[in-house]
């Protein structure tokens, strides 16, 4: 079959890098892809990723099967739709489905209407509501943007002088719909969930992300600045938990209200004292869990997918090595950051770095984006694999580049959490 994967970041490289093993793939595209995708797929670079009418266009001329959308944008915007109405199959959900990402206020009030474990929230539509509430809520209190935020719409504000900032951040383009929740404390994991309507299999692999832009995690928040797995001190029976709570849940309250779901589901999950709670959702998956645990599947994901669609029985097979991966982001990431910077000659497709935005400028490979590459390491323990990665970091050290040194550090100072 003929598959298209739509999306530039890494976890589009991981995905299409993984595709590309799969037997069932006999010829793979990718719009726009990037320079690591070269030798795995087709690249349709002079196609933009917003551009709906040109991808439904070329996947009928090119005889495509599937198409495998990675990034949350083009699923909020409803290509998923247009790909459906043209006979093509995809794996991602409809615009109605992928508001359990893009409408937080959609997923707060179907889990509270189906008692779904998450944390309190109180939701605000204007400046004025937002600064009263401030003023009497409980700190520290987290503060979301509804809406799409690149990861980055989350501010935790510890006193009234940091929650009125991020008041004034959120509300400086007009009124807005800001979301209140009360902090949750806890280990915070992420499960990867396949879904097709009310048919729901859990990746029985997690994965943990680092947020925060500095070591032990401080500084803003990030779309991501590395992460691994497996993740050994959360045990199985928190992983069983969160699919009888919240993923099977989840998955069949969306079916109930007539929005099915048809792809990956990511649960951001935090174990806390009364055991563990949804942090947010997401449409597709996670970047940068997507690099690592594509990376451990040793299973065939396009057969996975097939699987799905037929609703069969799922069986993933993974890797016995872990995989530790960390980003390099241009200085200044999240904020203001300058592209353009040489980076030394690496390899950009041997499934050791997924990019994230690199270009080519005539010979030379240059930054074109505030997250620019994640370095892959494997090993037999999470401290190989870790060791691994930051030699691979070091390849392509750069002034113009930041990363943290901590990452996977958890999973090596912890004991096993059970509930």
């Amino acid at each position: 079959m003929n598959v298209l994967v739509i999306g530039a970041g890494g976890r589009e490289h991981a995905l299409a890098y993984k595709l590309s093993q799969s037997a069932l793939v006999d010829e793979l595209y990718a719009i726009p892809g990037n320079v690591g995708m070269e030798k795995v797929a087709h690249v349709e670079s002079d196609i933009a990723e917003s551009d709906h009418k040109a991808i439904v266009d070329f996947a009928q001329s090119h005889d495509i099967e599937w198409v495998v959308i990675g990034p949350e944008q083009p699923l909020t915007d409803g290509l998923t739709d247009l790909l459906i109405e043209a006979g093509i199959k995809v794996f991602g959900p409809t615009r109605a489905a992928a508001q359990i990402e893009s409408s937080k206020t959609f997923a707060k009030a179907l889990m509270k209407k189906y008692d779904i474990p998450t944390a309190d929230y109180r939701s605000v539509t204007n400046k004025q509501d937002a600064l009263s509430y401030i003023e009497s809520c409980d700190y520290p209190v987290v503060v979301k943007k509804d809406g799409l935020a690149a990861g980055k719409g989350v501010i935790i504000a510890q006193n009234y002088d940091e929650a009125e900032e991020a008041v004034e951040q959120f509300y400086q383009n007009g009124d807005a719909r800001v979301i209140f929740e009360s902090y949750l404390e806890g280990e915070e994991f992420s499960l990867m969930t396949f879904v097709n309507g009310d048919y729901a299999v859990p990746f029985d692999c997690i994965a943990q992300d680092h947020k925060r832009a500095y070591d032990h995690d401080e500084g803003p928040n990030t779309g991501g600045m590395g992460a691994y797995c497996p993740v050994p001190h959360i045990s199985s029976d928190v992983i069983q938990q969160t699919n009888d709570l919240i993923a099977q849940p989840i998955v069949k309250a969306m079916d109930k209200e007539e929005v099915p779901f048809f792809g990956v589901l990511y649960i951001g999950a935090i174990l806390t004292k009364e055991g563990p709670k949804v942090i947010e959702f997401n449409a597709r998956f996670g970047d940068p869990e997507a690099q690592v645990l594509l990376t451990r599947m040793e299973s065939d994901l396009m057969q996975h997918i097939v699987d799905l669609y037929d609703k069969r029985e799922i069986h993933f097979e993974w890797k016995s090595d872990a995989v530790v991966g960390v980003m390099l982001a241009s200085k200044g990431y999240p904020g203001a950051y300058d592209k353009g910077a040489t980076l030394k000659d690496f390899p950009v497709d041997d499934g050791q770095y997924f990019i994230s935005g690199v270009k080519r400028d005539g010979e030379q490979l240059v930054t074109s984006g505030g997250r620019v590459v994640l370095a892959a390491g494997q090993g037999s323990t999470i401290q190989d694999a870790k060791t691994n990665a930051y030699d691979k970091v070091a390849q392509i050290e750069s002034e113009a580049l930041f990363y943290r040194n901590d990452i996977s550090d958890k999973a090596l100072n912890l004991s096993l959490i059970h509930i």
